[in-house]
């Protein structure tokens, strides 16, 4: 005789695990506090890994944050990164518009490179954009 159905154990252990799952689930931090508490996740690894230099990098990362670091000016500095990757798109894209007019498949190839880094690190400027 089964005491439970598969759905029946289904349905509680959902209902046992979504307390714990809202637990651990922190509020999103954005701007300088997030930027402090990737330095100071970073900072507990160094001191668990006993990584003296390391520490000492990261212990002096967190106090620049602590004492300069500003939301606006964070912003203003992630959106100049990516307006730089927008031109270097931009150019990457009139470089390989260029190697097709002259018809170089080997050129051709390296440009086409060269643009998928351009797009991926425009990708992760605008990811941070919101960080």
């Amino acid at each position: 005789m089964k005491l439970l159905s598969p759905l029946a154990l289904f349905t509680v252990c959902g209902l046992l695990a979504a307390p714990l799952m809202a637990a651990n689930q922190a509020p999103e931090l954005t701007g300088c506090e997030a930027k402090k508490h990737a330095i100071s996740q970073e900072l507990e690894q160094a001191r668990a890994h006993g990584n003296s230099n390391q520490v000492a990098g990261l212990e002096k990362a967190l106090s620049e944050v602590t004492a300069h670091c500003t939301d606006s000016g964070l912003k203003k500095e992630r959106e100049n990164k990516v307006l730089e990757a927008k031109h270097e798109v931009s150019q990457r894209q009139a470089d390989l518009d260029k190697a097709m007019k002259k018809g170089d498949p080997e050129k051709i190839d390296k440009r086409k490179n060269k643009l998928a880094e351009s797009r991926k690190e425009l990708q992760e400027a605008l990811d941070q954009l919101d960080k």
